[in-house]
């Protein structure tokens, strides 16, 4: 067995090769003894009263995964909601939260190909996980392999029959709260068209059904399931939603709205046929929020997003907080201090008053609700800020190398960093999350190893087309030479 180790957002293997059903055992085993050992230790529940949400998404044998998984918590005598259907990352956080549960284990590789599936497992805050508690739980996995201990389950129909496992229903109370985050009446007002790409996923009769009770003209895409995602990844990416992007004309539609496999991840394009980045989502829904709801606190954005937030937070004199990638970070600073909104160039964000995770779904009914309030195309808001606040071009490019590379580029990077990229000085390099080299004019380039595969990130965010050309250019000969 591979060892077991948890990402940016989880634990994830290939199907039947390390995602076995006896590895899952054994990490839903992990997470039952971290539970106990926790909540002891930090005197918050009883053994008796300790309780755990499981979900899943609709990758192949990811509801009988959530049932092994349920059977393993029954044995150890926590009680467990079961979801009934597949459901978003998001629903589940928010049922923790509001339910005052222990964590949560969801069944989902998000936006990974088909072949992957995984565990994302939720703290009591409903935030993921942080690093310092997964590395307790990957060492009890590695205890509970070595030593060859079986896992205790108890048969489904006995955890049912008493109660220690319970099938629940999660859409209800999540559709409330959505309703009191949102202004649907304004979304709904004119009845504009909207076309949803739910990805074959689990956002089905989410977003789809609060924009059509909402009143609006809703063309759903890719509403059915499929283990295998049309061939493709489930990320809401400008190539993955072309077919829906392609309908925009034909129904007169004015947005697209699309979803990730777990609904944690949104994708947005506008009324003709643009794809507007999750970094500029994030700079637009700040900017919105701050003129409808006057909210105070500090914003929270990973070291590889944009620095539009920035230039926004700076003007109505709102801290910005620089975390390394991966949403959990950002929950972390949510659970801390007052946080208007956070959120990271992959298509991650959250707002005040809601949960420490990512919700691709609210993150696309605030968009419709900004387009019906400010009765304009996205392009022409987005226009409005950069004539305020300056203009931010963003890019990233992956660079696959061989591990050997990786090695002589990191240990290269850690010596001897550049003082200059092309023709541009570095003011500053920033090392909380991979080689960030702020530049003397404004721009900035980054340099991040990905964990999981041999590929190298490389981030560029300037002020135009020729800078943005010439940044790349200098990347290229960074990193590969």
């Amino acid at each position: 067995m591979q060892q077991i180790k948890f990402g940016t957002s989880g634990w994830r293997g290939i199907i039947s090769d390390d995602f076995t059903f006896e590895n899952v055992k054994i990490v839903v085993q992990a997470i039952a003894d971290f539970i106990k050992q926790e909540e002891s230790k930090n005197k918050r529940s009883l053994d008796s009263n300790l309780s755990v949400v499981i979900g899943y998404d609709t990758r192949f044998l990811s509801k009988e995964f959530a049932q092994k998984a349920a059977m393993v918590l029954a044995a150890n005598n926590i009680r467990v909601c079961l979801s009934g259907r597949d459901v978003p990352t998001p629903v589940i956080a928010y049922y923790i939260c509001r339910k005052k549960m222990q964590g949560g284990i969801n069944f989902t590789a998000s936006h990974n190909p088909a072949e992957y599936n995984g565990i994302k497992f939720s703290r009591f805050s409903g935030g993921p996980a942080l690093p310092e508690e997964t590395k307790i739980i990957e060492k009890k996995c590695v205890i509970l392999k070595k030593k060859g201990i079986k896992i205790k389950e108890m048969p489904l129909k006995e955890g049912l029959e008493k109660k220690l496992i319970k099938y629940a229903d999660l859409q209800k109370i999540y559709m409330r709260r959505i309703n009191q985050l949102v202004d649907l009446k304004m979304i709904g007002k004119r009845r504009p068209k909207i076309i949803v790409d739910l990805m074959y996923g689990t956002g089905r009769n989410y977003l789809d059904n609060i924009l059509e009770e909402a009143g609006c003209r809703v063309r759903r895409v890719h509403d059915w399931t499929d283990a295998y995602f049309g061939g493709h990844s489930p990320e809401p990416s400008f190539k993955n939603m072309s077919e829906a992007a392609s309908l925009i004309k034909k129904e007169k539609a004015s947005l697209v709205l699309g979803l990730d496999g777990d609904a944690d991840r949104f994708g947005i394009i506008d009324a003709d046929g643009s794809f507007i980045s999750p970094n500029q989502v994030l700079a637009l829904l700040l900017a919105h929020l701050l003129k409808t709801r006057k909210w105070k606190g500090v914003v929270a954005r990973s070291v590889a997003t944009s620095a539009f937030v920035d230039a926004i937070a700076k003007k109505y004199g709102i801290p910005v907080r620089e975390t390394p990638v991966g949403f959990k970070y950002i929950g972390d600073i949510m659970t801390k201090e007052e946080m208007i909104i956070g959120g990271e160039e992959s298509g991650g964000l959250t707002i005040k008053g809601h949960i420490p995770e990512k919700d691709g779904i609210l993150a696309c009914l605030l968009i419709a609700e900004m387009v019906a309030y400010e009765g304009k195309s996205i392009k022409a808001i987005l226009k409005g800020l950069y004539k305020k606040f300056g203009l931010f071009l963003t890019d990233r490019i992956n660079f696959r190398l061989t591990t050997d590379k990786m090695k002589r580029l990191k240990k290269r990077l850690k010596e001897n960093p550049p003082s200059k990229i092309g023709d541009l000085k570095v003011s500053k390099l920033i090392t909380i999350d991979g080689f960030k080299f702020l530049l003397q004019d404004g721009s900035w380039v980054m340099i991040r190893f990905s964990g999981t595969e041999p590929v190298v990130r490389y981030y560029i965010e300037t002020n135009s087309e020729i800078k943005m050309k010439k940044l790349a250019k200098a990347g290229k000969s960074l990193v590969t030479k």
